[in-house]
């Protein structure tokens, strides 16, 4: 009864705009900021958008309906959202769990990184003009300064949550998204006025026949899944603060919208700027880092640009950062029956031991290898290629299988329900496993 009473008390979101803000701010990361041009650039350009957009719409909106469904439903976290279906199905909670776990070790290590760059150009520590491939090196390489650089932005992301979900994570993502969405527009716009911009719009949007291949698709579901944040378990951590009368698939579709929206306009605030200066657009991680930078030291007040483009990235790891957090922190004040207040700093202190070796791959440990992998390649490797496709084939299993939401939990229409549950059962899950098994090289 004891426990009954405390879940009648879970908080909801006080609004609808707070709940989009709070799953947009989940979603939108460095997934969209950082990973989402170069992959792009790597992958072909405007074909990879197509695959993108299209792989989202019929493939990945599946799993996050069930993610937001599952978290609605059963009101709890990812553990006990599982033990409330079966209690022999607690594992795959915790896999979730774990999961949110492996991606903050490499995540707020990159986030370190954005935190740096934003005291480079804020103090002008170094010439904006002398900031290249080896400030970056010389900088991760160092064993203090990206230590301290990633615990600051942990602490930042803690911070939230440890306030509590309304006066904590929701009122971060209703101030942050907003400026977030202004300053990326304000790029975006700014790119296209460049140079010889157009040829970095044709590039996102001329489509080259040459460069797709079936990598291309599994690429771009790959991709979509990450930037939805679909397989960490946020969605249900997300989902289980809805009031019950929320309209989820409202909710999914602005989600979808916004999300490939911003990750679009992420795409022309870099790709016209890049080709204006004969850049690489396929230059990979160091896109941002290192590519960037360049662009900015041939602007007019190349300074403020390259300030606001690293507050805009720190803030899409941020929303990001807190989302994972919130999962951990979620499942284990649920589960262990402690404060909200003691869980975070029980998860912050253990992500941050786990910081630290991931940190150093660049530095220190960098020669040491398994399977001819860094500590922070394996912890990236091991959540993007296994944990996350695992964890989403699993959701979808147990949600179309056992689960098997009533249609009115959903939607008032049957053709809709009808399609979705015939994705959810028999197209989606062994598009995941080949996914998954693409992932681990084996196709």
């Amino acid at each position: 009864m004891a426990v009954e009473r405390s879940m009648a008390k879970r908080p909801n979101w006080s609004s609808g705009f707070a709940f989009i803000m709070a799953t947009l701010g989940s979603a939108v990361g460095l997934g969209n900021i950082w990973r989402f041009p170069y992959v792009m650039g790597q992958n072909g350009g405007a074909l990879f958008l197509l695959m993108y957009i299209l792989l989202t719409i019929f493939i990945c909106s599946v799993p996050l309906l069930c993610e937001l469904l599952l978290g609605k439903q059963m009101r709890r976290g990812v553990i006990r959202s599982y033990e409330k279906i079966n209690k022999k199905f607690s594992i795959f909670g915790w896999l979730c769990f774990a999961t949110s776990i492996f991606i903050p070790c490499f995540y707020f290590v990159v986030g370190g990184w954005t935190v740096n760059y934003i005291f480079i150009y804020l103090f002008g520590t170094i010439p904006v003009n002398e900031i290249s491939q080896a400030t970056f090196d010389t900088f991760a390489a160092q064993p203090v300064a990206p230590l301290i650089m990633g615990i600051i932005f942990l602490f930042l992301c803690a911070i939230f949550p440890f306030r509590g979900v309304n006066k904590g994570i929701e009122q971060a993502n209703n101030i942050i998204m907003p400026l977030f969405i202004i300053m990326l527009f304000f790029l975006a716009v700014t790119g296209l006025f460049l140079d010889n911009s157009i040829e970095g719009l044709k590039f996102m949007f001329q489509p080259n026949v040459e460069n797709f291949t079936f990598k291309t698709v599994l690429t771009a579901l790959g991709q979509a899944l990450f930037t939805l944040s679909v397989g960490m378990g946020c969605l249900v951590t997300y989902g289980s603060y809805l009031k019950k009368d929320s309209d989820i698939i409202k909710s999914s579709t602005l989600l979808i919208i916004g999300n490939t929206i911003i990750a679009v306009l992420a795409g022309i605030m870099i790709f016209p700027a890049v080709f204006s200066f004969n850049l690489e657009p396929s230059a990979g991680a160091g896109l941002v880092f290192i590519t960037l930078p360049k662009v900015f030291a041939a602007l007019p007040f190349g300074q403020f640009f390259g300030l606001m483009f690293f507050v805009l990235l720190f803030f899409a790891a941020l929303t990001s950062g807190i989302s994972l957090l919130e999962v951990s922190i979620a499942a284990i004040l649920e589960k262990f029956k402690i404060s909200r207040k003691i869980a975070t700093v029980i998860m912050s202190s253990i992500i941050l031991i786990f910081m630290v070796p991931t940190t150093w791959s660049f530095g220190p440990l960098a020669g040491y290898k398994l399977f001819n992998m860094t500590f922070f390649e394996i912890m990236d490797f091991t959540a993007s290629n296994i944990l996350l496709p695992l964890n989403t084939i699993i959701l979808c299993v147990v949600v179309g299988w056992i689960l098997k939401p009533k249609m009115e939990l959903l939607t008032n229409n049957k053709k809709f329900y009808d399609v979705f549950t015939f994705l959810l059962k028999f197209i989606v899950p062994p598009v995941l496993i080949l996914l998954m098994l693409f992932g681990l090289g084996l196709v």
